[in-house]
């Protein structure tokens, strides 16, 4: 039995739960014995059916059983209707099994009784908001949160809970406005979340053709956090737009700065800014300069796509060589290594790379995966669609390389 209730807290899955209905009963047991007059002996049997009832609720719980922990719950608060507490789990039970109609029924109902505890009432409200978050209902979830931030202003897990619905409303002023807050008042790094704010802010300004405004909120944005590559690059493509080409292109070699491993981001883009200049030039010399610096797969396959466009086979195919030794898993780089042979009639060489891609078809493609709750998007992605975390999505093992928009047909 110890074994399992280890596990079970391990799990995690309802451990709030049982924590909070254990407490919430050593506290009730200990303040009954301390207070119970001897007039209240007539009532003790029917409180101790409903002690009964809640710890058989909590041994269901223990045992994962959700069901039948509510129907003990249930007949706890009937025996005595006043232990909030009990109506709390009940509450939590419900919304974690995705009832959130009846759990939303049993938050107004504490919330609505007279003369109730205001800590209570608070943490009844704090539930209600995740109630309706939980149901899809996000605008009244903010407003029941908000509620709960008047109420407790200096509560940093409620305004994390605004921030994110703002984030999910994409209403990033008021996100970036409650992230300062949180920063106010939690030690720790902000600035990427804040930063990544002000780029989600400037990229509506951009669609709407703000333009100034786009431009202001990516700066802002740069200054926040000198690492944001998404400021950049957005940077980039506003002066792009107004084909001011060489601002354009002085935003996106930042990130070869900033970030060297997104670097290859910014490829497609310096190419599409140098072919409007006509001059093609600078495109080799930077990316043989972050080869050298950073001489990973994908920039030596950017430099052999480059190369291969001004007819230098042998160049072309020294730089996918070397990015298929640094990633052998890199099957963009196959594919094109592969097609220039088929272009060239090399037989020889077809065969033998044939070879080489039947002896390494076990090896993995580009895969991506967020750090902190194991999420795997198909592409890059800044905040994880799952855990809401920003700048935590990076490339599994960090080896493997992602296909380079960077001339894209040989």
């Amino acid at each position: 039995m110890l074994e399992s209730t280890w596990q079970w807290f391990l799990g995690g899955g309802s451990q709030q739960i049982l924590l909070t209905a254990i407490v919430f009963l050593l506290i009730g047991v200990f303040l009954g014995a301390r207070m119970r007059s001897p007039r209240e002996d007539k009532q003790a049997d029917a409180a101790n059916r409903g002690d009964s009832s809640f710890f058989k609720g909590v041994q269901y719980l223990l045992s994962n059983d959700h069901d039948q922990a509510i129907e003990e719950f249930t007949k706890s608060v009937q025996v005595n209707s006043d232990t909030i507490e009990t109506y709390v789990t009940l509450g939590n039970l419900y919304r974690s099994r995705g009832d959130i109609d009846r759990a939303i029924r049993i938050r107004q109902n504490i919330i609505l009784r007279p003369n109730i505890d205001e800590q209570i009432k608070i943490g009844a409200l704090f539930d209600l908001g995740q109630d309706y978050r939980k149901g899809g209902f996000l605008n009244r979830s903010l407003r029941t949160f908000l509620q709960v931030s008047q109420k407790n202003p200096g509560d940093v897990r409620t305004l994390k809970e605004i921030e994110r619905i703002y984030e999910g409303l994409k209403d990033w002023e008021n996100a970036y406005a409650t992230r300062q807050k949180i920063a106010r008042l939690e030690k720790g790094h902000h600035e990427h979340i804040l930063a990544h704010h002000l780029v989600e802010a400037g990229k509506v300004c951009q669609e709407n053709e703000d333009v100034v405004k786009a431009k202001t909120l990516f700066n802002k944005a740069i200054s926040t956090q000198k690492q944001c590559v998404d400021a950049y690059l957005h940077l980039g493509d506003l002066h792009f737009e107004r084909q001011d080409y060489k601002k354009a292109i002085a935003a996106w070699k930042k990130v070869a700065e900033a970030a060297p491993h997104f670097t290859f981001l910014a490829y497609g883009r310096l190419e599409g800014a140098y072919t409007r200049m006509k001059n093609l030039e600078p495109v080799e010399v930077f990316l043989k300069e972050c080869a050298r610096l950073n001489p990973d797969a994908f920039t030596h396959m950017a430099l052999a796509r480059y190369l291969y466009s001004k007819n230098d086979v042998a160049g072309a195919l020294k730089e996918i060589n070397s990015a298929l030794a640094l990633n052998p898993g890199f099957w963009e780089a196959r594919r094109f290594r592969g097609q220039m042979f088929l272009n060239g009639g090399a037989e020889e060489d077809i065969l033998a790379d044939y070879g080489e891609i039947i002896e390494g078809l076990n090896i993995p493609y580009l895969r991506f995966r967020c750090v902190q709750c194991g999420f795997e998007p198909s592409e890059l992605l800044w905040q994880c669609p799952q855990c809401n975390r920003w700048d935590t999505i990076g490339l599994i093992n960090g080896k493997e390389a992602p296909s380079i928009p960077f001339i894209n047909k040989i």
